[in-house]
């Protein structure tokens, strides 16, 4: 449903349109179809745009279900911009008026990234329900945990009954498994309500094999292809209402739903020759909205490009974004831990690559990829760019779910190794982004699962998947079916593991409890929340496998050995260790078992 005020932008606004209008330059004829009632004759415009040219049956008095017959196909299509696909993806739109609801977050100023630290879920996995509504049920779990953003894997519709998110093809519409847009509008409140902002995983730069329906419409897809699909049409014939369907979608989450931020999923995959991409046009309509509404709104870009300069200012010829995630200190932290130095690990198997990593953001930062065989990245500016502007983690949905079977470091670790991962991720320079269940060390998996109800896509996807894996020497019956339903069962949190304190003979509890100290203290201690990459120094010790992190006065010291090391700090206190046996004596004299790390003031 199209709707009824436009997107505000730094300089102009786009034109209002009609509930019913649709952008549809492909057919000859276009008449919509409203379920009950007798087609309406539409009437096309110069600019492509189709007008009802009667009364809307039911329009006015509640919810509508409709949808559009196009030249003299009789199966109603439905609406681009619908806001609620109540039948899944091939059925009819239902009207959906946001502004219906009752917001109680009138007093909500926001949230910065900047200090932050990310929480990142998916809402079918999160809990038992797998709904919105069951998963504002946890959020004293998150406010306990001392986290400040939400960050929700994509909700837009997508075909079956369970998916990652990343397949949908109504970007527009919430999907109904997970509640539906009131529900969103309730589960953004509630976070408000507890302190928590939201950040909205979103996908522009492709769409599901299943449901998508635009082509029928207009030439939202051009020429050529990306990973995941046909590439939409940004700078081609047809690209304005494209870029328009876009823009119009991320003024959407921000005004109509309150959301705080937009992760952007693979930029990268974005194919723009425009004199002003589409992401620097983002930023400005974003950074205008944000000025009205008087409260921070932040675009998060994942890009694999290793240059900054998606995040660099606008003034300072970059493309504008707030923030991008970093892969590479994921990488550094995953191999100094577990020693795995497969496919794109390779290159960080020196201790040294963690040190780079955490003193100049990239390892990659115009060196030689082995995994891409060529030479990758842009330095970063360490100078003027605050840390801030990248987002880290030691597990993600991708890290974990990409893997042959979508398990987390819970199965490579110990309880030690395991604090070491979260010391080095919440005590470091960047922003700190959490994968839901990590924080108690979750022992179920994070697969990749979909539900395609079309038998030769769900066989495709499936075969797909499993050779991919065999031809790196999995065992083909190791690797889930992402099409088995036990493949998504398995996937959601046990929150047993918390309830219960013996859990896991306390592994759980313990880990949970030194997630808990650790963002606490990073909230106290401005030293870790200091932005200025000058402040903040790593040293390595190679062969006793030691990282002195140096942030501002406080030192952060880290043994990835099996052999306990004695190492001289100087007089000063612990102030947090991530395991029994730490001892600081008068002396100056720091002893960590193996596989511990400690917090320490210098006198």
């Amino acid at each position: 449903m199209t709707g009824t005020t436009g997107s505000t932008t730094g300089t102009t606004r786009a034109p209002v349109r009609g509930p019913f209008d649709v952008w549809a330059p492909v057919p000859d004829r276009v008449r919509l179809h409203v379920a009950g009632a007798e087609p309406v004759a539409m009437t096309r415009g110069d600019d492509g745009w189709w007008t009802p040219a009667g009364e809307v049956p039911g329009a006015g008095s509640g919810p509508v279900d409709y949808g559009y017959l196009l030249d003299d196909d009789d199966t109603p299509r439905p609406d681009p911009r619908s806001r609620r696909q109540p039948d899944g993806v091939h059925g009819l739109s239902r009207s959906f008026d946001p502004s219906a609801y009752a917001w109680g977050d009138g007093a909500w100023t926001g949230r910065q990234l900047a200090g932050s630290v990310v929480y990142e879920l998916h809402v079918g996995t999160f809990t038992p329900e797998g709904t919105l509504d069951a998963a504002l049920g946890r959020l004293d779990h998150l406010v306990d945990l001392g986290v400040d953003l939400v960050e929700v894997m994509p909700v837009n519709a997508f075909n079956g009954t369970h998916n990652w998110g990343y397949d949908g093809v109504d970007w527009y519409a919430v999907d109904e498994s997970y509640g539906g847009p009131e529900a969103y509008q309730r589960f953004v409140d509630g976070c408000h309500a507890a302190g928590l902002g939201v950040v909205q995983d979103v996908v522009y730069n492709h769409l599901g094999p299943s449901g998508n329906y635009l082509p029928l419409f207009g030439p939202y897809l051009t020429e050529g292809r990306n990973t995941w699909g046909d590439l939409v049409n940004l700078d081609q014939e047809g690209s304005v209402e494209v870029r328009r369907y876009i823009l119009d979608n991320v003024a959407m989450w921000l005004e109509d739903y309150h959301v705080d931020a937009l992760r952007l999923d693979a930029v990268h995959a974005l194919q723009d020759t425009s004199a002003v991409h589409l992401l620097e046009e983002m930023g400005l309509e974003v950074a205008a909205l944000s000025a009205h509404l008087r409260r921070p709104l932040t675009l998060i870009a994942e890009s694999d490009l290793n240059d900054t300069r998606m995040v660099t200012p606008r003034e300072g010829g970059g493309r504008g974004l707030d923030a991008q995630w970093s892969d590479d200190f994921h990488h550094a932290v995953h191999v100094a831990l577990t020693g795995e130095t497969t496919g794109y690990y390779a290159d960080f198997e020196p201790l040294e690559a963690l040190a780079k990593v955490m003193t100049r953001g990239f390892f990659h930062d115009g060196t030689y990829s082995s995994f891409r065989e060529a030479d990758h990245g842009r330095p970063v500016d360490t100078a003027t760019m605050p840390t801030w502007r990248l987002v880290v983690c030691n597990q993600n949905h991708d890290q974990i779910g990409n893997r042959a079977v979508g398990d987390r470091l819970t199965e490579h670790l110990d309880e030690g190794g395991l604090g070491l991962a979260a010391l080095l991720t919440l005590t470091g320079p960047f922003t700190p982004m959490l994968f839901q269940g990590e924080e108690w060390a979750a022992s179920t998996p994070f697969q990749f699962f979909t539900s395609h109800p079309e038998p030769e896509l769900g066989t495709a996807t499936a075969e797909g998947r499993i050779a991919e894996f065999a031809k790196m020497g999995w065992d083909p019956d190791a690797v889930p079916d992402p099409q088995d339903p036990a493949t998504f069962e398995r996937s959601k949190l046990d929150w047993s593991q918390v309830e219960d304190p013996a859990a896991g003979d306390g592994v759980h509890a313990r880990v949970l409890d030194l997630y808990r100290r650790l963002v606490a203290l990073r909230r106290a201690r401005p030293e870790l929340t200091d932005p200025a990459f000058g402040a903040t120094t790593c040293e390595v010790d190679a062969s006793a496998r030691l990282v002195t992190l140096g942030r501002g006065a406080l030192r952060v010291v880290a043994n990835l050995g099996d052999r306990p090391v004695v190492v001289t700090t100087g007089p000063g206190e612990v102030l947090l260790a991530t395991a029994d046996g730490v001892v600081l004596d008068s002396s100056g004299t720091l002893t960590l078992p193996a596989h511990a790390g400690a917090v320490v003031e210098p006198a």
